[in-house]
């Protein structure tokens, strides 16, 4: 273990974790309930949020927590929140949420402090929502504790509930032959917990999206389509830039890189 790496967690923290997972998901609304998200072109809806956290490069302490305001549907940056933070819980899959969330529910208070006119009224993040070990990624656990409708956007499948990378999941992605096309995720259990797009016509690897809080998925499906100008929707890219960008100018050389931190590659294992 590298010397930056924080230390796995006992037992008895895990269940704790989980303990508050099941506590908050009793909280999670998997439906509509803004009135944007009654109309076909989301009229009412004026701003979108994005999160994410970047880690300096070769230590997975110090990272840069971002939260960026877009304006709907120009996707103009209206409002930027970096700030360098230290994280000192571990990585643990399905456990995301209590490494990260806490940098990012304080910055949505900052801006609610700052500048309440600009409080996004629904937030996209990098990660996943009810497609989760425990039906609790970090996008519903954002949701509960903001209170914003949130939605979760991965980059890779989380292999939950039968849900698995085989040939038969490829076919389907190689079937997806225009941006806009997708295909639901369910379970063995019956349940779709989410839904792979083709978000980019440019990009034949899809995007994963399923309900943080406050949305359903046909909603969120919708919403997260006309975000994307590339394959990863705009407020969550923007966030993803500048929170990096952020770090390089913050932190000096041999630190002024940015690195994706532990379960965050591209090709490892999808946040949750």
């Amino acid at each position: 273990m590298a010397p930056s790496e924080t230390e796995p967690p006992e037992e008895e923290t895990l269940r704790r974790w989980e303990r508050k997972q099941a506590q908050l998901k009793a909280n999670v609304i998997e439906e509509d309930t803004e009135e944007w998200q009654k109309d076909s072109t989301f009229a009412g809806l004026e701003r979108v949020g994005g999160v994410d956290l970047s880690y300096a490069k070769g230590n997975n302490t110090i990272a840069c927590a971002s939260l960026v305001v877009l304006s709907y549907p120009d996707l103009e940056v209206l409002y930027e929140d970096c700030q360098m933070v230290t994280v000192s819980a571990p990585y643990v899959a399905g456990y995301l949420a209590f490494r990260e969330a806490p940098f990012l529910v304080e910055a949505a208070q900052r801006l609610q402090e700052r500048e309440p006119g600009l409080r996004p009224q629904v937030l996209l993040v990098d990660g996943n929502g009810v497609l989760h070990h425990r039906g609790f990624g970090v996008a519903c656990h954002l949701g509960v504790l903001t209170g914003l409708p949130c939605i979760g956007v991965a980059k890779n499948l989380l292999q939950v509930d039968g849900l698995v990378k085989d040939e038969l999941h490829k076919e389907q992605i190689r079937d997806l032959q225009m941006g806009g096309a997708m295909f639901p995720l369910r379970g063995t259990s019956g349940r779709v917990l989410g839904m792979a797009l083709r978000s980019y016509n440019k990009s034949t690897k899809p995007i994963y999206v399923s309900v943080g809080h406050r949305t359903c998925l046909e909603s969120a499906v919708r919403l997260v389509q006309s975000c994307c100008r590339y394959r990863i929707p705009e407020p969550i890219r923007q966030a993803d830039i500048r929170s990096r960008e952020y770090i390089r100018k913050h932190l000096s050389s041999p630190l002024g890189g940015t690195s994706p931190g532990p379960g965050r590659k591209e090709e490892a294992e999808p946040k949750h």
